[in-house]
């Protein structure tokens, strides 16, 4: 059950991210998306729900590796 909800918890952020990369693909050949005015405002928004989402994604496996000894010396805890 614990794999099943870390598994929905990483799919939100990657979902969020895709839809970030979708908002930006979209300004590029200029198609405004409803509910935002500015072609500029849609790839800002993109933007910072690519970054956000992959932000959290490497977060989260790097915070699972550290736990498990799997990093360089230089980015493992110090006692």
């Amino acid at each position: 059950m614990s794999r099943i909800i870390a598994l929905i918890i990483m799919v939100i952020p990657g979902m969020l991210a895709a839809y970030g990369i979708k908002l930006m693909r979209d300004m590029t050949f200029g198609i405004l998306q409803p509910p935002i005015p500015f072609l500029a405002l849609q790839f800002i928004i993109g933007l910072i729900l690519f970054l956000g989402g992959l932000a959290f994604v490497a977060g989260f496996i790097f915070y699972r590796d550290r736990k498990r000894n799997k990093v360089q010396k230089r980015f493992s805890k110090s006692k």
